[in-house]
């Protein structure tokens, strides 16, 4: 998960708070110490941290605790919504709809901090979600900026509009700008420099009067740091940019000082990268972001990545089917599609609300996405009948179809045992309304937890 350490700090704050008898001025100090040592850590501004452990310890004892919620509970409610306040308060969406005008996106910033890249994710992301999108690939300096832009195309199967040789970012805009007129969603690269210097804010100016972008992205890399708030806002103030975009989340110890840095500007931040692979993509949130980094999961975020891997109709479908114990091999194969496109299966583990509490080693999860990988290649030698109806499935067609996947015919009769077990447990849900356990399962959470709506 991104910010691993801080989110295991806090997560050791609260479990204090819980293993305590009662909430003591001791405690609540305890507490405030450990946040503060914890955001230190991930490179947050001192003065922003004091700002919000005090206003932390000024609620907690002018506050009287809401009637059917212990003290610890409130505490914990207040920790919890005093860092979504921290990290930008409400989720912001980009005012992404199809019209007769194709929407122009266009991603500007510095060398280095992952604007190409950024651009297939986002192309990727909105594909995803039935837009008909083409990447625009505008920076005409750096010498393989095109190539990367025209391969990344070719992975996410996103057209891909450039002119290498072309050192004039218009010209490329005008020779293109009739066939762009046929898509819905337009993500264009603009170049970057090593600073932002007079040249680049002019090219960034003319490419802007010229396109009119209805949305200017700054990508910035979250291993800036608290460095991140002086970029953001010398690029505000040049470009009037509509929100960020934080790369490199997973791999830093200074996210959470870009990530505060630049929630305190007025630019704010609209996604996150959390990976390398073209789905590590996600609109940030700060009430689910706060959630995973305390253990309380973010169902929003994890039905957000369910939604860009299946059709909506057809994920309905799919899931009524399973709550009434009514699917088959070609099901579950179907579902292990959609997951594979979510991403890996310890970064969906951390959205489910409690699920961090079970401490799964992550070895383990590395075996279990290993099998399922597995298993898809076995359902491949399965005839439709036997997908169909996996109780055919006797000693003899289990030899068969070990030989036909390279396997063996006891991992053939492991995987149809997982099969039924998987039937026999969806059925016990039979006749529950999907929605309302969902909604519960998010309620629920971990115990002392705030509650999720």
């Amino acid at each position: 998960m991104v910010l691993d350490k801080l989110g295991e700090s806090l997560k050791g704050t609260l479990a204090k708070i819980a293993k305590s008898m009662f909430v003591s001025d001791k405690l609540i100090n305890e507490l405030v110490k450990d946040i503060q040592r914890a955001l230190l850590q991930s490179d947050v501004n001192v003065k922003l941290v004091f700002n919000l452990t005090n206003q932390i310890k000024e609620r907690v004892k002018s506050e009287d605790t809401p009637k059917g919620i212990s003290k610890k509970e409130h505490l914990i409610n207040i920790v919890y919504e005093e860092l979504v306040v921290f990290l930008g308060k409400e989720k912001l969406e980009l005012k992404v709809t199809k019209g007769k005008e194709p929407i122009r996106i266009m991603l500007v910033g510095l060398f280095g901090a992952g604007k190409t890249t950024t651009a297939g994710k986002l192309a990727k992301y909105y594909t995803n979600r039935g837009f008909k999108t083409a990447l625009v690939g505008l920076d005409v300096h750096r010498p393989a900026a095109m190539d990367q832009l025209e391969q990344i195309g070719k992975q996410i199967n996103v057209p891909v509009f450039i002119k290498k040789g072309e050192k004039d970012a218009l010209k490329i805009w005008k020779e293109h700008e009739p066939e762009l007129q046929k898509f819905d969603l337009l993500i264009i690269d603009t170049a970057g420099r090593d600073a932002l210097s007079d040249d680049l804010i002019k090219e960034i100016e003319e490419v802007n009067k010229k396109i009119k972008p209805q949305e200017r992205l700054l990508v910035i890399s979250a291993d800036l740091g608290q460095a991140a708030q002086t970029q953001a806002e010398q690029f505000h103030k040049s470009c009037n940019i509509t929100g960020i975009i934080a790369t490199k989340m997973d791999g830093t110890a200074k996210a959470g000082g870009a990530l505060s840095a630049c929630a305190v500007t007025d630019a704010p931040i609209i996604f996150i990268g959390v990976g390398e692979k073209s789905e590590d993509l996600e609109p940030f949130n700060p009430k689910g972001f706060v959630g995973r980094l305390l253990g309380m999961g973010d169902l929003e975020a994890l039905l957000d990545k369910a939604q860009g891997a299946m059709d909506e109709d057809e994920a309905k479908d799919l899931g009524k089917r399973f709550l009434k114990g009514d699917f088959n091999l070609i099901d579950l194969y179907e579902q292990m599609e959609a997951m594979n496109k979510m991403g890996p299966l310890n970064k969906l583990l951390d959205m489910v609300p409690g699920m961090n509490q079970a401490k799964i080693p992550k070895d383990m999860l590395k075996v279990q996405e290993g099998k399922l990988k597995k298993w898809k290649f076995m359902m491949g030698s399965f005839t439709k009948k036997e997908l169909e109806d996996p109780d055919l499935v006797d000693r003899a067609r289990a030899e068969r179809i070990a030989k036909g996947s390279g396997t063996s015919a006891g991992e053939i009769r492991e995987l149809v045992k997982q099969y039924r077990q998987s039937k026999k447990m969806m059925k016990m849900f039979k006749g529950k309304d999907p929605e309302k356990m969902m909604k519960k399962m998010g309620q629920k959470g971990m115990p002392g937890m705030p509650k999720f709506k």
